[in-house]
């Protein structure tokens, strides 16, 4: 271009062909040079990154990028970090755009403020949605002001492709006399709109119940998002309660996606406390990650209910034929851009050191090429002895070769892998029982097991003369239960315990003890009604329990309504009692694990294995401690007396704001109302 004269602005417009547009999946960037000479020389040099694409809000429909209608898998973030609070660099920008990424996670927002431009500058590059924000939390800067900071806002970051959105301040910090000055600023004439009220076509409400959900589908017009939701705070919202509010939002046409609370626990490093991490009580420990960006049991739900390859297998059937029903839930990306890989499994016993599986077949899928929104059914070509298996992993990666999901199903019931490590028929000499006075003593081989007749519990275990302090079951989690009826039998070689009992409910435990074999414990319990849990208990000092190693899904704890993002396979962690959001040592020892298989448990007098041949069963370990800064109960959902339980369902957690009742049908209490009663199988090996 040559100019003559300069006067006021001056436009500068230029046609290009072949431009690929810029959107999260597919960040294409371009570089943009201006150089200004006077005389042929240059005296003046600008070079911007920016890229090509729409933003656009359609009333009644939802909002569209380049024409393609957006859902928000989104996060709130504050700019923070222990150490320097929040004067951060770049690469702390590049690490929590790629855990973001890790995620699934394609948008972010602003809370409160802009960020540093190098975090644009990475949303830029790395792909992320960003809504950009006018400082401004329940106070609204004044009109004079105001404008001044909305033009600053405005011209720094109007290039960022990025950038979709406009906040004009957040909970009620609107100056509605500034809402119409962003577009002076802004050729894309991006939509600016008010966290947490339904404004300019858009409803953003904070902290949405399910009803609300619902509701919103029934009657709104508005465009929904929730730009806070599914408040964190210690180990409950997030993931806990996401997958139902998700199944709502996506199949809700005037649903946009939503934004959680928020990403990281804001904690700061105190010198004058001895370098103590201090979150200020409940108000900073809101976050998925911890405040040097530890991953809690959250990040993995996310990962998995967010996934754009949706897999809607849950289990794997005698007659799997091999295929998977999968359904592409990117905005722009073709399932061929990615790749699919599976391996067949087996694990080893509890008596093995490795923590690891062996491989037993392995293989790449062919291309699948499935369109967004579309479903089919991918083929993995498994070979036909895919059901001698413990298990099948199947892992997505992406574009850029980065995981986007491993699911895993186990094949074998747990009868059918334990069965590998179990004695296949007695062998020694017969098992004996002794009475004296209210005290059963069942003795098989170097085992002796022993019994209070007056309450059906077992009572303490000595093996090879030293002592197993499992004691006190065992005894219904649910309701108490009174003993009806206690006897003992030999069987041949064999020794049988029968204990009822009758109150609220009911419950009939058979101990049968056989020459060289575990303990098998058999019981049918029955309860009628809404209960918090459901299961069986027994007690072990938590003082002298050192660890765990078991077969299940792990290696994080799991609530009724957050299962998803665990892996099935072994694992081992050592005893910790720490409390999510108050220390950040990751995973968290105590809590429900789910699909129990075995256990061992490590401890200070003698190792012990528990087989379950229970399918879907969850292990309760202790009872993790109430946070002390907690306000209410919400994120400390109910748990049993017992130090050990073998349960059959266990309680959803809530949120900071919201009991967990109000986070949709995954999170109501457990309800049992059939007549059949529960049954189960339990192997003790001392």
């Amino acid at each position: 271009f040559t100019i003559d004269a300069m006067e006021g602005v001056i436009n500068l417009q230029q046609n290009f062909q072949g431009i690929k547009t810029w959107n999260p999946e597919s960040p294409d960037l371009y570089q943009l040079t201006l150089t200004v000479s006077r005389s042929g020389k240059p005296v003046h040099t600008i070079t911007k990154k920016f890229g090509f694409r729409t933003a656009e809000l359609h009333p009644g429909e939802g909002f569209f990028v380049n024409g393609v209608k957006v859902i928000f898998k989104g996060v709130d973030r504050h700019s923070f970090w222990p150490e320097s609070g929040r004067t951060l660099s770049k690469a702390i920008s590049i690490m929590d755009v790629s855990l973001m990424k890790e995620m699934n996670m394609n948008a972010v927002r602003m809370s409160h403020y802009p960020p540093d431009q190098h975090f644009l500058d990475v949303c830029d590059s790395m792909g992320m949605f960003v809504l950009d924000e006018l400082t401004g939390w329940q106070a609204a800067y004044d009109t004079v002001a105001g404008r001044k900071l909305v033009r600053e806002l405005v011209e720094r970051d109007v290039n960022h492709p990025s950038i979709v959105m406009w906040a004009n301040g957040n909970e009620g910090g609107f100056n509605r006399g500034l809402d119409n000055d962003y577009k002076i600023y802004d050729i894309q004439g991006r939509i600016v709109y008010h966290p947490w009220e339904k404004f300019n076509g858009t409803d953003t409400k904070h902290y949405p119940d399910y009803s609300y959900l619902v509701n919103s589908a029934l009657y709104s017009q508005e465009i929904f998002f929730p730009t806070e939701f599914m408040h964190g705070l210690y180990d409950g919202g997030h993931a806990a309660g996401l997958s139902d509010f998700w199944d709502k939002i996506i199949n809700t046409p005037t649903d946009a996606g939503g934004f959680l609370w928020d990403f990281s626990d804001a904690g700061l490093v105190r010198t004058d406390r001895n370098g103590v991490l201090d979150t200020d009580g409940n108000h900073g420990a809101d976050g998925i990650l911890g405040p040097h960006r530890e991953k809690e049991a959250s990040y993995y739900g996310i990962k998995e209910i967010w996934s754009p390859v949706y897999v809607a297998q849950k289990t794997i059937p005698a007659d799997f034929d091999g295929r998977l029903l999968i359904e592409n839930r990117y905005l722009y990306t073709n399932l061929d851009q990615c790749r699919f890989s599976w391996k067949l499994v087996s694990f080893p016993g509890p008596g093995r050191t490795t923590v690891a599986y062996s491989t037993e077949s392995e293989g790449n899928c062919a291309p699948f090429k499935l369109a967004p929104g579309e479903r089919s059914y991918l083929s993995l070509k498994i070979p036909q002895y895919w059901m001698n298996s413990d298990a099948l992993y199947l892992t997505a990666t992406d574009q850029y070769g980065k995981e986007i999901f491993t699911w895993t199903w186990p094949i074998s019931s747990p009868k059918k892998i334990n069965s590998r490590f179990l004695p296949s028929r007695p062998n020694g000499a017969a098992v004996t029982a002794t009475e004296t006075g209210d005290q059963l003593v069942i003795k098989n081989g170097k085992v002796d097991c022993y019994f209070t007749k007056s309450t059906g519990f077992l009572d303490k275990v000595m093996s090879d003369a030293v002592q197993i302090s499992l004691s006190g079951g065992p005894f219904m989690l649910s309701t108490a239960l009174t003993l009806k009826s206690f006897t003992h039998h030999a069987e041949g070689n064999n020794q049988v315990i029968e204990a009822s009992y009758t109150g609220t409910g009911s419950m009939k435990a058979t101990w049968t003890f056989s020459p060289g074999m575990p303990a098998k414990l058999s019981y049918n319990y029955t309860l009628r009604g809404e209960a918090d849990f459901i299961g069986i208990g027994m007690n072990y000092p938590e003082e002298k329990i050192t660890g765990i190693k078991w077969l299940g899904r792990g290696p994080y704890r799991v609530w009724k309504n957050r299962m998803q993002g665990m892996q099935f396979g072994v694992f081992q962690k050592n005893y910790n009692n720490t409390v999510t959001g108050e220390s950040w040592v990751y995973p968290e020892f105590k809590g429900y694990h789910a699909n129990l298989n075995w256990v061992v448990i490590g401890n200070k007098e003698k190792p012990f294995t528990i087989y379950c041949e229970n399918e879907g069963s969850f292990l309760q370990l202790l009872k993790p401690a109430k946070p002390r800064d907690a306000s209410n109960d919400n994120t400390s959902p109910p748990f049993p007396t017992s130090s050990l339980g073998f349960m059959y369902a266990i309680p959803p957690i809530g949120t900071k704001f919201q009991g967990a009742e109000r986070l949709g049908p995954g999170s109501q209490k457990n309800a049992q109302l059939n007549n059949g009663g529960i049954s189960g199988t339990l192997w003790f090996e001392f």
